[in-house]
């Protein structure tokens, strides 16, 4: 069962907390979203674009390992585009259920907190994972990088939300 956390207190002046807050509680909407459906109803599309809840999912946790593990400590991941597949769709396998990626959205997500600890928002990304100096253009900060994940998982959360409310009427806040 996905852990329910609340959204950051409205008095934070952590910043860096503020960012990590939100992605906590962002992470516990999209577990909770995913909570209670079919295995059918998580591998199935109701929407024109073609994508599944589970397969949702699954992106998150990859574009969060992009900008974090990839992006800003440009460290090698083996497969940075795990979520999709030969035809740039997103994928998830039989034995991946809801269970086991909630669980590594949040390990991900641990994984953004030790990365963040000992960094600046300030930090520029290093240069050799996703970014490299060849292409000229600046590497992103750590606050441009967090802002980036968060409303990827904010907008996502909307879609899941609608998907949520297709498949059984549920709805978000």
């Amino acid at each position: 069962m996905p852990r329910k956390v609340n959204k950051p207190d409205r008095q934070e002046g952590d910043q860096k907390e503020l960012l990590l807050g939100f992605l906590d509680y962002y992470r516990s909407v999209i577990g909770g979203k995913v909570e209670g459906l079919s295995d059918e109803d998580l591998r199935a599309s109701r929407l024109p674009s073609g994508w599944a809840p589970l397969e949702l999912v699954k992106h998150l946790m990859f574009m969060e390992q992009r900008w974090l593990r990839w992006g800003f400590l440009a460290e090698q991941v083996a497969a940075p585009h795990g979520d999709t597949g030969p035809d740039g769709r997103w994928h998830v396998t039989p034995g991946e259920s809801a269970a086991t990626l909630v669980a590594a959205l949040h390990a991900t997500g641990a994984n953004t907190r030790a990365i963040v600890a000992d960094a600046e928002l300030t930090d520029v990304s290093a240069s050799g994972g996703r970014f490299t100096e060849a292409d000229g253009r600046p590497r992103p900060t750590l606050a441009w990088i967090l802002t980036y994940v968060l409303q990827e998982y904010a907008r996502h959360a909307g879609h899941l939300d609608i998907a949520r409310e297709l498949i059984d009427g549920v709805t978000g806040e």
